[in-house]
């Protein structure tokens, strides 16, 4: 017998409530990434109270750099239909998008309070890949970023309505937010793991290590999808992430083959 699962749906129905799943995930995520982080700070003698600081910049940076990246990369459909562009509770956000204005709220943060940028982000990677993993289930709620079809014993259900152009007939698909939210776990695991080492670590290591990790997988399962992002014959997110993968490498190397540092606000 071929198992299958399906979304219940993306609403979430308390009596007089009505939440969306995707929303409700993104807030657990953000709260457990808060707590996680500030013990993680306090292990490596960072004041906890800058961690909550840096999460409003995070948030502020974040959620619209992930819209934007989104619409910026389906412009065809989002400029017949300008009302949409803010509806992000539709769904319709990028994770690379997230991260990137993520990083580039840090920098701004960390240059103004002339704190270390890789000390912070050594903190923060394990919290923000947790929330990925996390995160991705909002794609389950909302019936999107699955893959191709599959008879697989673990495939997943898609409603008409969802179905890509051309596969109307096929019902199961390959489950792509799963494949992800498991990787994502086992580099949480894998950060949380080398956290514990820090007699051998440089400032940036477990930044970088977040960079190889996650963009191996989502190199990976990326080519499994049928809703990419695009730019002519690429697929955008995996051009992403070999540039992080070859950064990641890049930097790691500086630190531990080379015996240098990163450049770092702290010490200008």
């Amino acid at each position: 017998m071929i198992a299958a699962f399906q979304s219940p749906g993306a609403m979430l129905n308390l009596g007089v409530i009505s939440l969306r799943w995707y929303g409700l995930l993104i807030a657990v995520a953000v709260f457990i990434g808060i707590w996680l982080s500030q013990r993680l700070a306090r292990q490596r003698q960072l004041d906890p109270d800058v961690i909550a600081d840096l999460a409003i910049w995070l948030v502020i940076g974040a959620i619209p750099a992930a819209r934007l990246y989104y619409v910026a990369f389906n412009w065809a459909y989002y400029q017949e239909h300008l009302d949409q562009v803010v509806q992000i509770w539709r769904g319709g956000i990028a994770i690379h998008g997230a991260i990137l204005g993520g990083m580039a709220a840090m920098a701004l943060f960390t240059y103004w309070r002339r704190l270390s940028f890789w000390q912070i982000g050594d903190v923060i990677v394990p919290s923000l890949i947790l929330g990925q993993a996390i995160g991705r289930w909002g794609n389950f709620f909302n019936s999107e970023a699955f893959g191709a079809p599959t008879d697989l014993p673990w495939k997943l259900y898609i409603p008409a309505h969802h179905r890509p152009p051309g596969l109307l007939a096929e019902a199961y698909y390959h489950p792509t937010f799963l494949y992800e939210s498991l990787w994502n776990l086992a580099v949480f695991a894998l950060l949380l793991w080398l956290f514990g080492q820090p007699r051998y670590q440089k400032p940036g290591t477990l930044l970088l290590t977040y960079a190889i990790a996650y963009s191996l997988g989502r190199f990976w399962i990326e080519g499994l999808r049928l809703d990419s992002l695009m730019l002519g014959p690429l697929r955008i997110a995996q051009v992403v992430s070999l540039a992080w993968i070859a950064l990641g490498v890049w930097g790691l190397f500086r630190l531990y083959s080379q015996g240098k540092t990163l450049p770092d606000w702290q010490s200008h």
